[in-house]
C-alpha cells in the first residue's frame, strides 16, 4: 500500500502508562520502528512532546479510551496532527493484544492513511460542551431529588402529587414550609394554594390528610435544601453559558474549516463565515421544540461551522440518527440508529416530543404519518432526525426556520391521497362527488 504519512506515531493511552510507537523513513527511504513508554503525568508527557519532535512525527494516532486521551491531546495539539480514533475502527487482530502491539497497529494504519479521526471541536467549543453538559447533569439530579421528594410525601400519606402538577411550585412549597413548621391540618394548609390551583381546594384538603412524622419532616427539609441547592447551581451554570457566548459572539469572525472529504454540498463552497454562538442561538430557537436551553446545547455539540459536513446525511449518520445499513445476502436486517452523540440524541429527542405537541406544524404531522406504520418510537427518533437536518440547513444558509405547514406532505401526493380518500368513501357506498373549494364558494 501507498505510503501517506512517512513520520508518524500511534499511542496506546492508558490511566499511568502511554505506550507510544514511532514510525520514520530511513536513509533508503525503509520503514524504522521505535517503541517507548512514558508516564501520564504532566512532566512525562511533555517529555513525550520533546521525544516525538526530535524523531520529526507530523501525524499521532490515539485510541480514544475513556477520558484518558483528553490530558494527552491537551499537551499535543496544535504541534502535531493529532487524530483521535474510535476503538471499534481499529480494533487488531484477536490474539496479538499488547500495549506494544497495539501502539504499533495504529502507527501503521496512520501511515497508509488508514484512519479517520473523530471530530474534536476547537478549545472554546469544549469548554461550551462541559458547561452545557454539567447543566444537563444537574437538571438530572434536580429530577431525581423531586422524585425521592415524591416518594417521602408518599411515605407520609400526603397525595399532594396526585392535586398538584409541579411539588415545587409556588403553593406546593408553600405547603410543605408549612409542614415543616409543624401545621398539620388540612384546611389550613389547602389555603396556602395560590392561583388555578385554589379551584381544586377540596381535592386538596383530602390530598393532604396524612400522618407526618418528624423523621418525614428531616427527609423533606433536607430534599428541599438540596433542590434549592441545585437550582442556585442550574442558574450559575445558565449565567455563565450565557456569558461564554457572549464572548464567543464578540470575537472576529473565522473561515469556516477544511472538511476532510472533498465531495461537499455546492451551498457550502460558497457560505460565508460561520455564524457567532449567539446568532445560531437565536437562529435555532426558531425551530418548533427548541428553546434557548436546547439551541445551546445544539451549538454546544455541532458547532455553527458546517463546512465539516459535506451534507445532511453525513451530520445524520455521525449524530447516528439515520437508519443504518445491515444488508448480507441480498437481506436487509435491523436498520437501528447505532450509538453516537449522547448528549446530542438526548437534547434532539426532547426537543421531538415538544415539537409534536405544537399544532398545525409540519413535525407534529410528521409525526403522526409516520407513528401509525412505524411505532412512537421511531416515529420521534424520525422527527429528531429532520429537527437536526433542518438545523443543519439553517446554519449552512444563515436563515431562520420556515415553517412548511400541517398539509405539506399531504399537498406533495394530492393526486393520490384524493383518489385514496374517494375510493375509501365509495366502498362504504356512497357516491362522491369532488369540486374545488374555490368553485363551490362562488
Amino acid at each position: 500500500m501507498d505510503v501517506i504519512y512517512t513520520h508518524c506515531a500511534g499511542l496506546d493511552v492508558h490511566k499511568k502508562t502511554v505506550s507510544v510507537c514511532c514510525m520514520t523513513a530511513g536513509p533508503k527511504g525503509e520503514r524504522l520502528i521505535e517503541h517507548h513508554s512514558f508516564g501520564t503525568m504532566t512532566v512525562d508527557l511533555l517529555a513525550l512532546s520533546d521525544w516525538l519532535t526530535s524523531k520529526q512525527v507530523t501525524h499521532i494516532a490515539v485510541e480514544s479510551s475513556g477520558e484518558f486521551w483528553k490530558p494527552l491531546y491537551n499537551l499535543l495539539e496544535g504541534h502535531f496532527d493529532i487524530l483521535v480514533v474510535n476503538a471499534k475502527h481499529v480494533k487488531n487482530v484477536p490474539g496479538r493484544k499488547t500495549d506494544v502491539k497495539d501502539a504499533e497497529w495504529l502507527a501503521d494504519l496512520l501511515r497508509h492513511g488508514l484512519l479517520r479521526g473523530s471530530f474534536i471541536p476547537p478549545q472554546p467549543q469544549r469548554d461550551l460542551r462541559d458547561l452545557t453538559r454539567q447543566r444537563t447533569n444537574l437538571v438530572q439530579d434536580r429530577a431525581t431529588v423531586v422524585n425521592r421528594l415524591h416518594k417521602v410525601l408518599e411515605w407520609a400519606n400526603i397525595k399532594l402529587t396526585s392535586v398538584a402538577t409541579d411539588v415545587t411550585g409556588v403553593s406546593a412549597r408553600a405547603m410543605l414550609e408549612a409542614i415543616l413548621q409543624g401545621r398539620v391540618l388540612p384546611q389550613t394548609l389547602a389555603a396556602l394554594a395560590r392561583g388555578r390551583l385554589r379551584k381544586k381546594l377540596p381535592e386538596l384538603e383530602r390530598a393532604l390528610t396524612g400522618f407526618v412524622r418528624d423523621h418525614h419532616r428531616f427527609l423533606i427539609a433536607n430534599h428541599l435544601a438540596q433542590i434549592d441547592f441545585l437550582d442556585e447551581q442550574i442558574g450559575a451554570f445558565n449565567a455563565e453559558i450565557v456569558k461564554h457566548i457572549e464572548q464567543q459572539a464578540a470575537l472576529p469572525p473565522t473561515q469556516p474549516s477544511q472538511p476532510d472529504t472533498p465531495k461537499v454540498d455546492e451551498r457550502l463552497a460558497s457560505s460565508t463565515a460561520p455564524l457567532d454562538w449567539r446568532t445560531a442561538v437565536e437562529l435555532l430557537d426558531t425551530i418548533p421544540g427548541i428553546g434557548q436551553r436546547l439551541a445551546q446545547q445544539l451549538v454546544a455539540e455541532i458547532g455553527t461551522d458546517m463546512s465539516r459536513f459535506p451534507s445532511e446525511a453525513h451530520i445524520a449518520s455521525w449524530a447516528k440518527l439515520s437508519p443504518g445499513n445491515n444488508e448480507s445476502a441480498g437481506k436487509r436486517h435491523s436498520g437501528r440508529t447505532g450509538h453516537g452523540n449522547r448528549w446530542l440524541r438526548t437534547s434532539l429527542i426532547q426537543a421531538a416530543h415538544a415539537a409534536i405537541k405544537v399544532k398545525n406544524t409540519y413535525l407534529r404531522s410528521f409525526y403522526y404519518r409516520l407513528a401509525g406504520r412505524r411505532g412512537a418510537k421511531r416515529a420521534i427518533v424520525a422527527v429528531a432526525h429532520r429537527i437536526l437536518i433542518a438545523a443543519y440547513h439553517m446554519l449552512v444558509r444563515h436563515e431562520p426556520y420556515k415553517e412548511l405547514g400541517a398539509t405539506y406532505l399531504d399537498e406533495r401526493n394530492k393526486t393520490k391521497l384524493v383518489k385514496r380518500m374517494t375510493r375509501r368513501i365509495e366502498q362504504l357506498g356512497y357516491q362522491v362527488i369532488l369540486e374545488p373549494s374555490t368553485a363551490s364558494s362562488a
